[in-house]
């Protein structure tokens, strides 16, 4: 294969569109108090409240030593508790407070205000989203080939 420039690159184009997207982000969650992660774990959570850490960071796919900081800081905003299970004291479980349940509304916004920047269409949103989602399916199941 020839040299390519990053601009010729399928993994920087969606390196630096990642970062466009948080940076589209950002004037529309700082008013929320909520960084680009606090808000995804919120998006988990509307989906899925009262879940383990272990779940959480499987379905965000976030390690648990990145995920933490993130909750201790939700938690600190009143938006979840963090309460160890009864059964396993190891197990740390999540569920959002009222305020927590509360920010969907204003958060549901700034989600339509960033789809509206997009300027796609939901039928081309959906294709673009569900190709991505091959392209990650695809990664994850090739085998690492030694160097």
């Amino acid at each position: 294969m020839d040299n390519l420039s990053p601009q010729d690159m399928i993994c920087f184009a969606l390196y630096s569109t990642a970062q466009a997207m948080q940076h589209a982000y950002k004037p529309l969650l700082t008013p929320l108090g909520l960084t680009y992660p606090q808000y995804i774990v919120l998006m988990s959570l509307w989906a899925e409240d009262d879940v383990t850490v272990g779940q959480l960071g499987r379905q965000i796919m976030l390690e648990t030593n990145t995920l933490t900081p993130l909750l201790k800081r939700l938690e600190a905003k009143g938006f979840l508790t963090r309460r160890r299970s009864a059964d396993d004291e190891r197990v740390v479980r999540i569920r959002l407070t009222e305020a927590g349940r509360e920010m969907q509304t204003a958060a549901n916004t700034a989600a339509q205000c960033f789809f509206a920047q997009t300027e796609l269409g939901q039928d081309q949103a959906k294709l673009l989203r569900d190709q991505i989602l091959s392209l990650r399916k695809n990664l994850r199941e090739t085998p690492e080939k030694p160097a």
